[in-house]
């Protein structure tokens, strides 16, 4: 299932930009991997109240956003979608400067991990 997990400033989701930010990374991914992967796509939004957030060792203000999307690792080989993480880094780019604007770019983090078979599970059982 692909995954994301999106830390945030508490005070940047104001009960609008959730579901914009969710139809986006969303998108992000369809764009890469096509129609097909939508259902599965997962977004968690996690706020961190503004003192507890920091850059260069002070609290900041900023909406930086660091996001982390996981997968299978084999799906970020296959022949039919290539050069696919750094499409998703970019996709995923493109979605967050457009839901919270281009001034995000600079302070925002994304890492793309793969999860190697059997590392996962569905219904208690591991993945193949």
């Amino acid at each position: 299932m692909p995954h994301y997990s999106l830390h945030i400033r508490e005070e940047a989701l104001d009960g609008t930009i959730e579901t914009r930010l969710i139809g986006a990374l969303t998108d992000a991914v369809v764009s890469v991997f096509g129609e097909g992967v939508r259902p599965l796509v997962g977004v968690e939004l996690i706020g961190v109240p503004q003192n507890r957030r920091g850059i260069g060792g002070v609290p900041t203000d900023r909406d930086a956003p660091e996001v982390t999307f996981s997968m299978r690792e084999a799906a970020f080989h296959l022949d039919a979608v290539p050069d696919a993480p750094a499409r998703l880094i970019a996709a995923t780019y493109d979605a967050l400067a457009g839901v919270l604007g281009e001034g995000i770019r600079r302070q925002t983090v994304v890492t793309v991990v793969g999860v190697p078979r059997g590392r996962s599970g569905a219904g208690g059982e591991p993945a193949a």
